[in-house]
């Protein structure tokens, strides 16, 4: 339980720096903004986050697997949602990488909050959009700080196993390797 508790505080610390440094230098967060969404789906943030809470309210772990799941479509590609594509004819999916295979999980909440999204506003919130506000809800709901999410990510149509197997810092990284993961 100790180990659980240390692994999510210190992916609600490290959540905010890949938002920081997605943003960092770019004025305008390079074309994204909070309100990306206000008019075209009102109720975007509203449905993501209550979804996000019943998700963690059914098993309180849910919330640092969202992060995790954030933390590692970020290191690949950026946070385009790529880490979601399954296998097909032209993508071999991240999910089998090294780093995610039996490792990452709440794909189901994803799903269940896209599905509700689509009913409320068909074709227009983005799964990396998803991602992004579901790692910072779920953090907010176990008591880590809140930070705001520029939105209007696109989704990839494509996905890099190799990026995932390379770039997702290993549990046995040593500290200046996991720096240099993150620059």
């Amino acid at each position: 339980m100790a180990t659980s508790m240390v692994c999510l505080v210190a992916l609600c610390l490290v959540s905010p720096l890949l938002l920081a440094g997605a943003v960092v230098g770019n004025p305008g967060y390079g074309g994204l903004f909070p309100q990306f969404y206000d008019h075209s789906c009102p109720k975007a943030k509203e449905i993501v986050h209550s979804m996000v809470a019943q998700a963690v309210a059914r098993e309180t772990r849910m919330a640092a697997s969202l992060v995790r799941l954030h933390f590692h479509d970020c290191f690949v590609k950026g946070c385009d949602a790529s880490v979601l594509l399954d296998n097909s004819t032209n993508i071999v999916s991240e999910k089998g990488s090294n780093p995610n295979r039996n490792s990452i999980r709440g794909f189901e909440v994803v799903d269940e909050i896209k599905v509700a999204l689509e009913t409320a506003c068909p074709g227009t919130v983005s799964c990396a959009d998803i991602l992004a506000l579901a790692a910072r809800d779920s953090t907010i709901l176990v008591g880590g700080p809140y930070w705001e999410v520029p939105l209007g990510r696109r989704d990839s149509l494509g996905a890099s196993i190799q990026g995932s197997n390379n770039d997702i810092p290993a549990p046995n990284n040593t500290l200046p390797t996991i720096i240099t993961k993150f620059k």
